[in-house]
C-alpha cells in the first residue's frame, strides 16, 4: 500500500476518509503524531504528517527512523513524500511542482540517519534514490494538470530551521542543486534501508536568496502559496493512488535495502534487534 507523508502546508487533506488512527510507538521512539489509515475512493493508504498534526516539530526534531518504521510496520510498500521547498532556479517558480531524482545532504549530523549501528552494520546504495518506474508512469497521469511540473532535479537538504545565507545559496547552485529543503534527508535513505519505494513531490513556495534582486517574500505570502499548493498536491496524489499499483512495479527497492545490504551475521544480532530488523527486511 502507498503511504503519504505530508510536510509543511500538507499536514492534512480534507478529502481523505479516516478509517483508523494508528499507534506511533516504535523501537526507535515515537513517530510523528497523527498516523492514520485513510481511504480515497476505493483505495486505502497510510497518512502521516511529517511535522506532527499541529506542525509542532522542527525539521531536526522529526524522528525520521520512527516514521519510516511505523509506515513499514503498517504495510507501506511505497512512500509518496510531499514537501515545501525553495527554488534555486528562476524557471522553478512559486506554485510549481518539482519531482527530484537526486539529493545532496548538507545536514549537520544532528539527525539519526540509519537503522544500523549498536552492533548492526549494513550498507545500501543510494545512487538512484527514488522509485523511477513510478515517476515515469506518473508523468503520463499528470499531463493535463494546469500547473507546471518539473522532473529530474536535485534537492539539497539543509539542517534548518534557518534559511540560507546568500553565500550558501549560491554555493548550492554551484553544487548542481535546483531546489532546497530541510526534510527529505534522511527520509529517503531510511526508506531505502527499509525496502520501501520513495516518490518525492516538492512544491516551490518561494525563491531562495541566491539572487538579491528577487523580492524576498513575507511569511503570509508563503502561507498563501502553500494553501494553493495543497490542492495541487491532492490532485497529484489522487491519481497516483488510483492508478499506480506498487505490486505491478518492478522497482527492485526491497532487494536494495537491508534485506541484502546487511553485513553483520544474523546470529550475532541481539534478539530484540532481530525483532525490528525482521520487520524492515520482510
Amino acid at each position: 500500500m502507498w503511504a503519504i507523508i505530508g510536510g509543511s502546508g500538507f499536514e492534512k487533506f480534507d478529502q481523505f476518509e479516516v478509517i483508523e488512527e494508528l499507534g506511533t510507538s516504535t523501537p526507535f521512539g515515537q513517530a510523528s503524531t497523527g498516523l492514520k489509515r485513510v481511504r480515497l475512493g476505493n483505495k486505502e493508504a497510510l497518512f502521516l504528517s511529517r511535522h506532527g498534526t499541529h506542525h509542532e516539530l522542527l525539521p531536526s526534531e522529526v524522528n525520521y527512523r520512527a516514521n519510516i518504521f511505523a509506515l513499514k510496520q503498517n504495510g507501506a510498500k511505497g512512500i509518496l513524500s510531499i514537501s515545501a521547498v525553495g527554488s534555486l532556479k528562476k524557471e522553478l517558480k512559486p506554485g510549481d511542482a518539482v519531482v527530484p531524482n537526486q539529493y545532496i545532504d548538507r545536514t549537520k549530523s544532528v539527525r539519526q540517519t540509519s537503522f544500523c549501528g549498536d552492533g548492526i552494520v549494513g550498507h545500501v546504495s543510494l545512487a538512484q534514490p527514488i522509485c523511477t518506474p513510478a515517476v515515469k508512469k506518473a508523468k503520463d497521469l499528470w499531463k493535463d494538470l494546469d500547473f507546471d511540473i518539473h522532473f529530474e532535479k536535485t534537492y539539497v537538504c539543509i539542517e534548518g530551521p534557518y534559511f540560507s545565507t546568500h553565500a550558501e545559496s549560491k554555493s548550492y547552485i554551484q553544487m548542481g542543486a535546483d531546489i532546497i529543503g530541510m526534510t527529505n534527508f534522511p527520509e529517503f535513505a531510511l526508506a531505502r534501508e527499509a525496502g520501501i519505494a520513495y516518490f518525492p513531490i516538492s512544491f516551490v513556495t518561494d525563491y531562495d536568496c541566491w539572487d538579491l534582486n528577487l523580492p524576498h517574500v513575507t511569511l503570509q505570502e508563503v502561507l498563501d502559496v502553500m494553501r494553493k499548493n495543497n490542492a495541487k498536491a491532492f490532485k497529484m496524489t489522487e491519481r497516483v493512488l488510483a492508478q499506480i499499483s506498487l505490486e505491478e512495479l518492478n522497482h527492485g527497492t526491497h532487494d536494495m535495502g537491508l534485506k541484502t545490504g546487511l553485513m553483520t551475521p544474523l546470529d550475532q544480532i541481539a534478539p530484540k534487534q532481530r525483532e525490528w530488523l525482521d520487520i524492515l527486511t520482510n
